[in-house]
């Protein structure tokens, strides 16, 4: 097809397979976990599943996505005690379609109090 261009590769799944120098603060045969690039805490991590799916939406019903959401949260808590043990403040969560920036599934894992933004 003349003018068509080929599909942006997920950056997730470049982080996931470790083809990129972004640091990973934990790796597993389901998950990484890593800092955000854009932090909205003193602790932010974004927890992703090595396969690509690409939003909550995509999530079914079943055990294999209960198991894998609930594996997601337990490495997103355990990077924050480790990392923040004095906080008792955590927040964690998943963007909804269309507030998701980037198309592959991502837990954020916050510690409070929030970092104020500037305004551009």
């Amino acid at each position: 097809m003349a003018g068509a261009s080929a599909p942006t590769p997920c950056v997730f799944c470049e982080i996931a397979r470790n083809s990129t120098s972004t640091p990973l603060l934990h790796f597993d045969d389901k998950v990484v976990a890593f800092q955000d690039i854009r932090p909205s805490a003193f602790r932010h991590y974004l927890v992703i599943p090595v396969d690509h799916i690409p939003t909550v939406k995509d999530l079914q019903r079943r055990e294999e996505d209960y198991s894998l959401v609930s594996h997601m949260l337990n490495v997103g808590q355990t990077l924050l005690r480790q990392d923040a043990p004095q906080s008792s403040q955590y927040r964690f969560g998943f963007h909804q379609p269309p507030l998701n920036s980037v198309d592959h599934l991502h837990l954020h894992c916050l510690v409070l109090p929030f970092i104020p933004r500037q305004r551009d």
